[in-house]
């Protein structure tokens, strides 16, 4: 009888670690305004639902003509109504994602240098790079765009807070090296740290090779999880506790460009631009089992796309926006736009 009960507590135990069946709904169009928009995150403040990412007239790479939107929603999601719209000067702002920390929704940006016309691809340097930010204490009124001291030469991204403090991907050169031109190999990535949001410093490392775009998350006694896009070939996991010293990295089973990696519902929910072998690349969502990426929706997406952001709307129901290059306008012209969905879980 005693291990009739150990097996039948190991299966329930199995049964409720199974991620749960997740439905994909209302599927819209949320922003387009003939420039390439991309590059999306989402966050709750004070009630309301925030939506940003980058727009420029023209294009994906790196422009002094791009800017950071704001939109802001009262009911939800449903509709959306612009708020603000910031540009640095003589840089490209970028990859724009929230963070409410210390009572204001701030707004980070990583921003290449560009000088006072657009610069050629052979010319970008990373040792030039310098975040951003701008905050507001109520969603309405925003600040002037404040660097971020401790960030020159880092390209920031997602941001987190725990106990008191906000922490940022910062990914750079290695050893701030000026004679290598690509990424691939030769950057690291690493966690910032700060005690106003504004002024950062070094804390460790995410990967101290092949880094990128990292997302993370503290659980309550401030370990982290992390998921590194990683220079080249499979995405990497990496996971530590306080004092964040030693780390356990391992390898996610794909790639996953622009990723997504927050907890939601007990579950770890994952998403970003999956290199399909046929089809192109096409942004993915699924959950994170052990190692593994269990997906569970393929959006509607093609060409340049990817870069998700998520809200919880409650424990059964969350809100997914990303950007994509897979519709045309009137004219038959490739348009670079902002999508939402609705993620529903099943009983």
């Amino acid at each position: 009888m005693r291990t009739l009960l150990f097996l039948l507590a190991g299966l329930l135990g199995v049964l409720q670690a199974e991620p749960p069946k997740v439905t994909v709904t209302n599927i819209r169009r949320v922003f387009h305004n003939g420039e390439h928009n991309a590059f999306t995150d989402l966050v709750r403040f004070k009630g309301q639902l925030y939506l940003c990412f980058r727009s420029c007239p023209n294009g994906h790479m790196v422009f002094n003509t791009a800017s950071v939107i704001i939109m802001r929603s009262t009911d939800e999601g449903a509709t959306w109504t612009q708020v603000h719209r910031f540009s640095v000067k003589d840089r490209d702002t970028r990859d724009p994602h929230f963070l409410d920390f210390n009572g204001q929704l701030f707004l980070y940006t990583g921003t290449w240098w560009t000088g006072s016309g657009l610069l050629d691809r052979k010319d970008y340097d990373m040792n030039k790079q310098l975040g951003f930010a701008v905050s507001s204490p109520d969603g309405t009124k925003w600040s002037d765009p404040t660097l971020l001291e401790g960030t020159f030469g880092y390209y920031i991204w997602r941001a987190a807070t725990c106990d008191g403090k906000a922490y940022l991907c910062g990914r750079r050169k290695a050893n701030f090296a000026v004679s290598v031109m690509g990424e691939r190999g030769h950057n690291q990535s690493i966690m910032l740290e700060s005690d106003d949001g504004i002024i950062f410093r070094h804390r460790a490392y995410f990967q101290e090779s092949g880094g990128n775009e990292t997302a993370f998350f503290f659980e309550k006694d401030g370990s982290v999880l992390a998921l590194d896009r990683n220079g080249g070939g499979n995405s990497m996991l990496a996971s530590s506790k306080p004092p964040y010293t030693d780390w356990n990295r391992r390898p996610l089973d794909r790639f996953v460009g622009g990723p997504l990696l927050v907890k939601w519902s007990d579950h770890i929910l994952v998403g970003g631009r999956n290199q399909t072998k046929d089809r192109g690349p096409k942004t993915s969502l699924g959950w994170l089992v052990g190692d593994k990426f269990h997906e569970f929706a393929e959006l509607p997406s093609g060409g340049d796309n990817s870069y998700p952001g998520f809200i919880e709307l409650s424990p059964t129901k969350g809100l997914i926006s990303w950007y994509s290059s897979h519709e045309k306008d009137e004219a038959s012209k490739t348009i670079t736009a902002i999508y939402l969905a609705e993620l529903n879980l099943s009983p």
